[in-house]
């Protein structure tokens, strides 16, 4: 158990290795010559006790890293996220405008550009923003200013 706390699982088997080196060690001193394995038990328990330790330090500053990586990920993906909304109702104002016939200068509504989106609903920004259809030749906008089509 002591040498697996050193590896990965560290609390989850570095205090029963600290338990049962320390268990088995006083049995070994009871018992007057009679059991040996006093090394074993020793090294259950310094193996144990690293390992402890190591998940009191490595643990924190592996979640220390991982945390703010995460919530950069998420928001990366938040932003794609509203880039490909962005994208599919470009799209489909294309689509109608060319089926239509309108010009450039016409602007859809979000009913007019449902038969074109092929989803239940009209796409919405998941971080809050609001969409801006526009006319056919200006590229849809969202609210948020980092969410834009390239």
């Amino acid at each position: 158990m002591g040498i697996l706390s050193l590896t990965c699982f560290y609390l989850l088997t570095a205090i029963p290795a600290v338990i049962c080196g320390h268990v088995a060690w006083s049995r070994i001193k009871r018992s007057a010559g009679q059991l040996t394995g006093e090394g074993l038990a020793l090294a259950g328990m310094i193996t144990g006790y690293i390992g402890i330790a190591l998940s009191l330090v490595v643990l924190p500053l592996l979640l220390a890293m991982a945390i703010p990586n995460f919530v950069k990920g998420r928001k990366f993906a938040q932003t794609n996220a509203c880039i490909q909304n962005l994208r599919i109702i470009d799209g489909a104002k294309q689509q109608w405008a060319l089926e239509n016939k309108r010009e450039k200068t016409d602007t859809p509504t979000e009913n007019d550009l449902k038969p074109y989106l092929h989803l239940d609903e009209f796409p919405r920004c998941r971080t809050g923003g609001t969409y801006t259809i526009g006319t056919v030749s200006e590229p849809p906008a969202c609210s948020i200013p980092e969410h834009c089509l390239p």
